[in-house]
């Protein structure tokens, strides 16, 4: 059996940090983790349920790699994460391809399920845990820039949108020791890394509690950012019903708190809102975007807004656009609605807006996003930013690219700076995607 392990991974940054975990795992039990789908003998496709679209990308991916299987009988394939957790047995029944499945909440186990897909059996495991939040396992940093990186500090979902599959797939909200959070964070900074984003389905709802005392993400965040002032600090993803002042105060007293708050709206109607079980208003959703704006002066905002969920009308889709508008949002993740089997969507109410009619709404957002995120970066010009180098540009090696604390892209001529270095850039021009300038010198 060759102990080679190579990973795919689709979807959030959850599931990149989930297959940080899975070769660490399987590293304790001889794996070794390739870069190569062709030296592998054992590959994992991490997958992602949240859009029928991604399920069918990976389903085309596994026909894809039917090849490797025909060639090499030994070779074991798996599906975890998401997707596995959704589908289960139906996979090995639909794939023939697929050798073993296993969902988020059972890792621990693949040892064991791959040894017993190589004996020729077909290997699940797709029980979720109330527990299990992988807090002991140091993951393995895998195609990494050696910058930035990804450390979960929860697992699962207590909110339940309508439309969403998440707490189906990774189970109920359970937080992680605080003391292995910062830990973690400790070993990256001793590793080099400049740069950590704490991941949560909902970041604002994490609360550890032990011997009586209770730990919240604003304390959590602080302690994060006191490790090392030089080291950025971001987080994902806040909900707007429980983003709280506390919150927005830690992050104005630390400078090496990011500038930066995705919140998804999804919606800028009250009716639809309710109907997705948000819990909140848009007047609640407005008051928030008005605190973030009053207590960090200049952090950027991120959203997500779905078009055409069920009964969504025109004024529905208009009282969106409006709340875009208002919001001047910097950069947001825009979807059409797509009906997950099991959602409370898809139980009790219609998919009954026409796919043309979503098609249009969701173009009539990309556009109006289009503008606010051109006229955002517009606003930038003639600022200095401190970036911190991630890199080569993609486009020029004489160009270096990095993020300033708004998660906003710059690039800018090199003079020997290396990844991990802060650099003071003044912006000078902008494309649809990056900021463009040069060394600011004082």
């Amino acid at each position: 059996m060759l102990k080679k392990v190579y990973i795919e991974t689709y979807g959030c940054q959850m599931n990149v940090a989930d297959s940080e975990v899975v070769v660490s795992i399987l590293s304790d039990h001889g794996f070794e983790h390739t870069s190569s789908i062709e030296d592998a003998g054992l590959i994992l496709i991490n997958t992602c349920s949240i859009r029928e679209n991604a399920e069918q990308r990976i389903w085309g991916r596994l026909r894809a790699i039917g090849h490797f299987k025909r060639k090499n009988g030994d070779l074991v394939i798996g599906l975890i994460g998401c997707m596995a957790e959704r589908l289960k047995e139906q996979v090995i029944e639909k794939e023939h391809l697929v050798d073993l499945v296993a969902g988020p909440d059972s890792y621990r186990e693949l040892p064991l399920l791959v040894a017993e897909a190589h004996e020729g059996h077909k290997a699940v495991n797709v029980l979720l845990s109330r527990e299990e939040t992988y807090a002991d396992i140091s993951p393995v940093r895998m195609d990494s820039n050696g910058v930035s990186s990804f450390v979960s500090i929860m697992r699962g979902c207590n909110n339940m949108c309508a439309y969403c599959v998440v707490p189906y797939v990774r189970g109920a909200e359970r937080s992680r020791d605080p003391g292995s959070v910062l830990n973690e964070i400790r070993i990256l900074k001793e590793k080099g890394y400049r740069e950590v984003t704490l991941l949560g389905q909902n970041v604002d709802s994490y609360l550890w509690k032990e011997d009586g005392r209770a730990t919240g993400f604003p304390e959590l965040l602080e302690k994060a950012a006191m490790i090392d002032p030089i080291m950025r600090i971001r987080f994902s993803t806040s909900h707007p019903k429980d983003i709280s002042d506390d919150l927005l105060y830690t992050i104005a007293r630390h400078g090496n708190i990011c500038r930066h708050i995705h919140l998804p709206a999804q919606s800028g109607s009250s009716r639809i809102l309710k109907l997705m079980n948000r819990e909140y208003t848009r007047e609640w959703y407005m008051e928030r975007v008005s605190a973030i704006k009053r207590i960090i002066p200049g952090c950027a905002i991120s959203t997500d807004m779905i078009a055409g969920f069920c009964t969504e009308t025109e004024e529905d889709h208009k009282e969106s656009l409006s709340l875009m508008e208002w919001a001047g949002f910097d950069f947001a993740y825009m979807f059409k609605y797509s009906e997950r089997p099991g959602t409370k969507a898809a139980r009790r109410y219609r998919d009954d807006v026409e796919d043309e009619v979503k098609t249009r709404r969701l173009n009539e957002i990309i556009a109006l996003q289009n503008r606010m995120s051109a006229r955002s970066k517009k606003l930038d010009i003639g600022q200095v930013y401190e970036v911190l180098v991630e890199g080569r540009s993609k486009r020029s090696a004489e160009f270096l690219s990095g993020r300033n604390s708004q998660n906003k892209v710059v690039v800018f001529p090199g003079n020997g700076q290396k990844p991990g270095e802060y650099v003071n850039v003044m912006i000078e021009r902008c494309t649809s995607a990056t900021l463009i300038g040069t060394i600011f010198v004082h």
